[in-house]
């Protein structure tokens, strides 16, 4: 059995608790990674001390949170001995919930490259370490959970946007069908290259020429309410919504596990987030499995 079917299997119980632990090398994606379990409506906590992962686990199972799926963070921001103690408090949950260590991988040169290209410091970069030494710093704490992993993802080849596919392909559930991704893009930085469906939303009212609105995104009320207002936005969702509730059952029924619709206006911020948000909340309504990554934003 695939790790996938071991995960999210549909003969498996209803009630089984599934924690997923993230962890690998800074700069290799799990941020991407566990915003991508976020959007497949897993209960998300980044950086989370090992000593805490059974109270979470408690929580979730007799407490308020009452989700059957978690996914945690973990990263060299925690202290060493977190590290240490991780495989015995992986191995004393697992009686009560299915244990899965993912490991996001990657390797030295294109980490270094990374870092550079974003200019973000290392987490390591504080213990006065060079950026190559804090990489090798950081591989030798995380040898012992490489080692347990369930399953290692090399990211090295990978952009965000075939991570989060690969992400989502891998632990939507299997009564999901199809999953869907929807993101936002700017025309002006060209087309997204995993895009199936394109939509042109430039033919909308533009929050950007609004002083008070531009410096806000899509997601936030101001900007909300403005697109809300205007008639043409709302026959544009409709007609969208109606068009890919046409289509989308007949690519399920030709067997597809994922289709990505990008929507694009002049910048990214502001029409296209809008419209990414409103679909995905309306899809989500009826299904699991559905996405939402913003290429400008993020």
């Amino acid at each position: 059995m695939s790790l996938q079917e071991s995960i999210f299997s549909s003969a498996d119980d209803p009630n089984a608790i599934h924690l997923v632990v993230l962890t690998g090398m800074s700069g290799g994606g799990k941020t991407v990674a566990l915003r991508a379990l976020e959007d497949l409506e897993f209960y998300c906590v980044d950086n989370l001390p090992s000593a805490l992962l059974p109270q979470l686990v408690n929580a979730a199972t007799h407490g308020d949170i009452h989700r059957r799926r978690i996914a945690v963070g973990v990263d060299v921001r925690n202290r060493d001995e977190d590290f240490r103690h991780m495989p015995k408090v992986l191995s004393s949950l697992a009686s009560a919930v299915h244990v899965h260590l993912i490991f996001i991988d990657c390797n030295d040169a294109v980490l270094i490259k990374r870092y550079s290209e974003t200019r973000r410091r290392h987490p390591l970069a504080t213990r006065g370490l060079s950026l190559a030494d804090a990489i090798a710093e950081e591989r030798r704490l995380l040898r012992p959970l490489m080692a347990i992993a369930e399953r290692v993802i090399d990211s090295s080849e990978l952009n965000v946007h075939q991570l989060r596919r690969l992400i989502a392909t891998g632990y939507a559930q299997t009564t999901a069908g199809l999953t869907l991704m929807f993101q936002s893009f700017a025309f002006r930085r060209g087309l997204p290259l995993d895009s199936d469906f394109v939509f042109d939303a430039r033919c909308l009212p533009n929050p950007h020429w609004n002083p008070t609105l531009r410096p806000l995104s899509g997601k936030d009320g101001p900007v909300r309410d403005f697109l809300d207002a205007q008639a043409m936005v709302g026959e544009y969702f409709s007609d969208t919504t109606r068009w890919l509730d046409n289509w989308l059952p007949r690519f399920e029924a030709d067997d597809r596990s994922y289709v990505t619709i990008s929507i694009g206006c002049t910048g990214g911020r502001h029409r296209s987030v809008y419209l990414v948000e409103k679909l995905a909340a309306h899809y989500r309504t009826g299904r699991e499995g559905v996405l939402t990554f913003h290429r400008e934003l993020e």
